[in-house]
């Protein structure tokens, strides 16, 4: 099973193409889609075109892309829910199933650490597949979360696991509320 994992981003998009394999996941691919115009309009469809071919060279049974976090900088944060929307109708568009996961889901997973420095991802990245060379930052990270999904498919990782403590709230439905 390959997984294509997506670090999205409005002026790079790191791609990882991972082989789940039988026992240990195997490199494929990875790089980066440099966006190179500067309107928006433009670079999110360079993103598209950019994934729409990894799809059709790699022919991957799933995505795995990295949730939206919260941004100091709002245009920030907005720039990159479009760039994450694109990659997920890409996706949909191709037939694949789409899996989302947590910055810190991904850095415990791949780590052991939710509070990971990306050198470390790059370093776990590398040993886990067995790679000669460190990948670019944003191909480490999409690396890293195809990783992930294949940790999650195989039960490794758990559902909601950021590696720091949950909250739980006393009701768990509005149902519960009463005036």
């Amino acid at each position: 099973m390959l997984i294509l994992g997506i670090d999205p981003g409005s002026r790079i998009t790191g791609y990882g193409v991972v082989d789940a394999g039988e026992r240990t996941p195997r490199y494929v691919a990875s790089g980066c889609i440099r966006l190179k115009d500067d309107d928006l309009a433009q670079r999110l469809a360079q993103i598209y075109a950019g994934i729409s071919e990894l799809i059709a060279v790699h022919r991957p049974d799933a995505l795995a892309i990295e949730k939206v976090f919260m941004s100091k900088n709002a245009d920030s944060a907005l720039k990159l829910g479009q760039a994450r929307g694109v990659a997920i109708v890409c996706a949909a568009n191709h037939g694949l199933s789409v899996s989302e996961y947590a910055a810190r889901q991904i850095k415990q997973a791949v780590t052991g650490s939710g509070a990971a420095e990306k050198p470390q991802v790059q370093h776990m990245v590398t040993a886990a597949l067995g790679l000669s060379g460190t990948p670019q930052a944003d191909a480490a990270d999409a690396l890293a979360i195809a990783l992930t999904h294949i940790y999650a498919s195989r039960g490794l990782v758990k559902e909601g696991s950021y590696g720091g403590r949950q909250k739980r709230s006393r009701s768990t439905s509005w149902r519960h509320f009463r005036p």
